[in-house]
C-alpha cells in the first residue's frame, strides 16, 4: 500500500510539473498576440475608427469649423478645422447642462430644488431673464430657462447653487472638461461671454454635447420651442430654429456673440441614429443653421446604426491549464451598436479571434477574446468574448483531492 501511495505521489508531481511548462509556454504564445490590456486599447480604437468609404470630399460648408459625430459611437463623419480654438459663446452652457444633469442623476440636486439668484448672477447681461437678487426659481424652470432662452443669469445662478460660487463651478467644468479628454478647451465662466482665455473647439464640443445626450431628462428642455415661467410672465422661444423647423430635432444649444460669430451645435435623432453637427463662426445666424442642416442631412442620408446579430454564433469551451477545471465556457459580450454605411447592414462580416487555452486561475469575466464586425472590408466595431464562470488553480493538494474522490 506505501508503494502505491509514494508511486501515485511521484506521478502527480511529474503531471503538475508538466502543467506547469505547457502553461509557460501558452501563455508566451497568448500574451504575444493577445493580451488583455492591448485588447481593451484596439476594441478602444476600433470604437473610433471609420470605414474610407465615408470621407468627405464634397460637402460645402461655410462655417470657419465644424464636424459632424454620430452620438452612440463618437464616429467623425466630417469635419473642417475641428480643433482650431474658438470662442463658444453660449455653447459654454452644454457643459453647465452636463454638470446639472449629472448632479440631478447622482441625487445630489432635484428639479424641485429651490434656486436663489444671487447680486452677480443678477448683474449678468446678454441673453437673460432678468432675475432679481434673491429671487427664488425652479431648478425645473432654470433649465428651462437655460436651454430654451439661453439665460446668462439663470446659468450662474445654477452654478453657484451646484457649487457655491461661479468660480468653483467654472473649477468643475474644466475637471469635467479633462475628463471627457477635451483637450483644447478652457472655461473662464459658464455662460459664455466673450471673455480672455475662454475657448473650445467643434470636435470638443462636440464630445460634451454627445456626453450630455446620454441623459435622456435633457431632451425634455433642448426639444421646447416655446414656453413661459413665472406663470406667463415670461415667455421663452427657442434660440435654436431648428427644433422647429428640422425633423428629428433633439437641441441642442446655439451661441452668438461678436468674438465667437454665429455658433451651433445642433443635434437630431432618426431611428437609432443620433447625430451632432457643430458650426462655429458662422457669418450669419441663417447661414449656421443652414451648415448644420448640410450636415445632419448627409449623416442621415448616408450612415445609419445598427446591432450586430450574434445570434447564429457558437462558441467552443477553451481548455483551461493547470485548472481546476479543464474548461472553461466562453459567452458573448452584448454587442454595442455600431455605424455603417447606408444599404450595407445587413453584410457585416464578423471575424472571431479566440484563445485556444487560458491558464488558471480564470475569472469569470476575464477577457478570452474579441469578435471584430468589418463593413466593406473596414473595422466598424468589437465585442469582447469572456469567460462565463470562474475556474480555480489545480493545486498539488487539490489535483490529489481530485484524483481521490475520482476513483471513489
Amino acid at each position: 500500500m506505501k508503494k502505491i501511495i509514494a508511486l501515485f505521489i511521484v506521478l502527480s508531481l511529474t503531471i503538475f510539473s508538466g502543467l506547469g511548462a505547457i502553461a509557460d509556454q501558452v501563455e508566451r504564445s497568448f500574451a504575444s498576440e493577445y493580451i488583455s490590456d492591448g485588447m481593451t486599447e484596439n476594441f478602444e480604437n476600433a470604437e473610433n475608427s471609420m470605414p474610407t468609404s465615408a470621407t468627405v470630399e464634397n460637402l460645402s460648408v461655410s462655417a470657419t469649423s465644424a464636424i459632424l459625430i454620430e452620438v452612440s459611437t463618437g464616429k467623425v463623419l466630417f469635419e473642417k478645422d475641428a480643433d482650431q480654438k474658438r470662442s463658444p459663446a453660449s455653447i459654454t452652457k452644454i457643459m453647465t447642462l452636463l454638470l446639472a444633469m449629472e448632479a440631478i442623476s447622482n441625487g445630489t440636486m432635484k428639479l424641485t430644488d429651490k434656486v436663489t439668484a444671487s447680486l452677480h448672477a443678477s448683474s449678468m447681461g446678454g441673453s437673460q431673464i432678468w432675475l432679481k437678487e434673491n429671487e427664488t426659481m425652479s431648478v425645473d424652470d432654470i433649465l428651462k430657462a437655460i436651454a430654451v432662452a439661453s439665460a446668462n443669469d439663470a446659468s450662474v445662478a445654477l452654478g453657484e447653487h451646484i457649487s457655491g460660487s461661479e468660480e468653483a463651478f467654472v473649477a468643475k467644468m474644466n475637471a469635467r472638461a479633462k475628463e471627457l479628454s477635451m483637450n483644447n478647451t478652457h472655461f473662464v465662466n459658464c455662460c459664455g461671454l466673450d471673455v480672455e482665455d475662454h475657448y473650445s473647439t467643434a470636435r470638443d464640443i462636440a464630445i460634451m454635447s454627445a456626453e450630455l445626450l446620454k441623459h435622456d431628462l435633457i431632451r425634455k428642455y433642448s426639444t421646447i420651442w416655446m414656453d413661459s415661467l413665472r406663470n406667463g410672465e415670461t415667455e421663452l422661444v427657442n434660440t435654436n430654429k431648428l427644433v422647429r423647423f428640422y425633423e428629428g430635432s433633439t437641441g441642442l444649444k446655439t451661441g452668438t456673440t461678436d468674438k465667437a460669430g454665429y455658433c451651433v451645435s445642433a443635434s437630431a435623432k432618426k431611428g437609432n441614429t443620433e447625430l451632432v453637427a457643430v458650426v462655429l463662426d458662422g457669418e450669419t445666424s441663417d447661414k449656421r443653421f443652414a451648415d448644420a442642416k448640410v450636415l445632419l442631412n448627409y449623416g442621415f442620408a448616408n450612415f445609419t446604426i445598427t446591432t450586430p446579430d450574434l445570434s447564429d454564433v457558437i462558441l467552443e469551451p477553451i481548455k483551461v491549464v493547470k485548472g481546476y477545471e479543464s474548461l472553461v465556457e466562453a459567452v458573448l459580450e452584448e454587442p454595442s451598436p455600431i455605424l455603417v454605411s447606408k444599404g450595407s447592414q445587413d453584410e457585416i462580416e464578423i471575424k472571431i479571434t479566440l484563445a485556444e487555452s487560458v491558464n488558471a486561475p480564470v475569472s469569470a469575466g476575464q477577457i478570452l477574446g474579441k469578435i471584430t464586425y468589418l463593413s466593406m472590408g473596414e473595422v466598424v466595431g468589437e465585442s469582447r468574448i469572456l469567460a462565463k464562470n470562474s475556474v480555480e488553480l489545480l493545486t498539488f493538494w487539490k489535483a490529489l483531492k481530485k484524483m481521490f474522490f475520482s476513483i471513489l
